[in-house]
């Protein structure tokens, strides 16, 4: 049934089905553009402004620096850094010198930093110097070798003997990368970590033709982008695939200005699309609600920006009316999941675009829909099943883990784990998650790492959480606890609790005291009850 490929029918004007993909790294095409455009700004950072033709001559002292602490082709370097240039150059560097980038997010607390660089196997870690005091509780639990630090400012590890300082590597190493003969289908350039239900960090495996191919998907799908002549708002997190791929990839591969923000503060974003003029503007619901809901938007010129994606949480279609309306742009939803790189599937940008839809898959990607109970049957249009996806951008598998990636990866094809159905013209629906993920602001939260720090209150018997709607994030944490017999507790002491061994955004914005959970039978709690029974809450009824 997928091979009829009933989105073809519609696929938009100029955008073709099947592309060619070029045998190169993205340090490759970073050099390609460097040579065409060696005085075009790449990227813009505060006051800082670096052209291409300094960027990759960054890159490749980064590169050498690397190889001569030891960096070997497969081997693993972590980056842990918000937004900003050395984030850049430290990814291309890496895949330069033949390592493999381990994103790190640079909310992780101690424990769940040892376990990635623990699993990974990296011995090196580039990091922003605020973060070292997490590194330096950690170091000697893990494989690490070097600590390479930068500063946005002040030193923070100022004295600190075991470190190494970036700047003083780039200024002390002459630029002579090594060559290296790169299998763009099979060598690994990214270790993308996801969660699971089972509460286990996993490693997506992500090859240099998976993050290349991606960049070029979405390039094509963004028509009229014009190449050399973007700029890119960059302030959706780089550690994530989705900011890796639709700002960092993509933009370097466009020859475009990466206009960068290490977070998202709505004033600091106003301030920077009125003076820098975006043409493109990836983001998450939130922020172009954050725009729309602005008292003061009126005194911001935000007509430049062209084209937006919207991803990891459904876009209402009020929001994206009105940010049209505002900017005179085009913000369509779309899809993608850390194991395709991320994105796989997006409304067209010009053409017929369906409320509720993340719309078709993109080039080269095919799609589709498998019963729910085997996973064996092709369902027709209409039918709800199991998203199943392959194309370029599918990883390589899990890290060290053949087990899960057998279950996930089977004959050529991406189980999603979310349960979805495809219409007559080919457009697709997410209708709910197989997996119990939760996604706030953009960010996925999995209710098990939740729950096992809950369960290491001494006064915690029982613990469930659950994403519920929020108008804001999208969904936020609720944790549903039933206390030990004769404990009592508050909502402040959980949520304080969790704070010390959680990142941020993973604590819970919402805490009930319950006698006792509903469960199935067999004493599985029932989750979904939970939410939908909030979700009633909150309706009123």
């Amino acid at each position: 049934m997928q091979s009829e490929k009933l989105w073809l029918k519609n696929y938009p004007q100029g955008v073709a089905a099947e592309l060619d993909y070029p045998e190169e790294t993205m340090p490759q095409l970073l050099e390609k553009v460097a040579a065409a455009f060696p005085g075009r700004t790449a990227v813009i950072f505060a006051q800082l402004e670096i052209p291409y033709a300094m960027l990759n001559v960054m890159v490749d002292k980064m590169a050498t620096a690397f190889y001569n602490l030891g960096v070997r082709k497969g081997d693993r370097v972590a980056l842990m850094a918000p937004n900003c240039p050395q984030y850049i150059v430290g990814f291309f560097a890496v895949q330069k010198a033949g390592g493999i980038v381990v994103q790190v997010n640079p909310m992780y607390v101690e424990r769940e930093l040892e376990h990635i660089l623990n699993d990974s196997g990296a011995e090196i870690i580039v990091a922003f110097d605020q973060f070292y005091p997490r590194i330096k509780n950690v170091r000697e639990l893990t494989p690490l070798k070097h600590v390479i630090l930068f500063s946005l400012g002040q030193p923070a590890a100022e004295g600190e003997a075991e470190v190494l300082k970036a700047e003083e590597l780039l200024a002390s190493t002459e630029a002579n990368p090594p060559k290296i003969d790169f299998d763009v289908v099979n060598d690994l350039a990214v270790l993308q970590y996801t969660g699971g239900t089972t509460g286990v960090s996993k490693g997506a495996m992500l090859t240099h033709r998976n993050i290349v191919a991606n960049a070029l998907q979405v390039t094509q799908w963004f028509q009229g982008c014009k190449y050399g002549e973007e700029v890119v708002l960059s302030v959706l997190p780089f550690f994530h695939s989705y900011g890796m791929t639709t700002c960092v990839n993509f933009g370097i591969a466009n020859a475009a200005t990466l206009v960068v923000l290490p977070r998202f503060e709505i004033e600091s974003l106003l301030q920077t699309i009125d003076k820098y003029k975006p043409t493109l503007f990836p983001g998450v619901p939130t922020m172009y609600i954050a725009v729309n809901n602005h008292p003061e938007i009126g005194k911001y010129d935000v007509k430049s920006i062209k084209y937006c994606i919207s991803g990891s949480a459904p876009l209402p279609v009020e929001v994206s009316q009105k940010f049209e309306a505002l900017t005179g742009g085009c913000l369509v939803e779309g899809y993608g999941l850390s194991e395709t790189s991320p994105v796989t599937h997006c409304n067209p940008m010009i053409g017929v675009r369906k409320a509720g839809s993340i719309g078709m898959p993109l080039s080269n990607t095919v799609c589709k829909i498998m019963d729910l109970e085997m996973g064996q049957k092709e369902l027709p249009p209409g039918e709800i099943g199991e998203l199943c996806i392959s194309g370029p951008q599918v990883m390589k598998g899990y890290w060290n883990m053949p087990e899960e990636s057998g279950k996930t990866l089977v004959n050529g094809w991406l189980y999603t784990g979310d349960i979805a159905k495809m219409d007559e013209d080919g457009y697709f629906y997410i209708v709910d998650r197989k997996k119990d993920m939760v996604i706030a602001g953009g960010f996925n939260i999995y209710p098990r790492d939740v729950e096992e720090v809950l369960f290491e209150h001494p006064k915690v018997q029982e613990a469930v959480v659950a994403g519920v709607p929020d108008p804001y994030r999208g969904e936020t944490v609720k944790a549903f606890i039933v206390l030990k017999e004769g404990m009592e507790s508050t909502e402040q002491e959980m949520i304080d609790f969790c704070r010390g061994k959680l990142a941020a955004y993973k604590v819970p914005k919402l805490v009930e005291f319950r006698k006792e959970l509903p469960k199935t039978i067999v004493g599985k709690v029932l989750r979904r009850f939970l939410r939908e029974e909030e979700v009633k809450k909150q309706q009123g009824n």
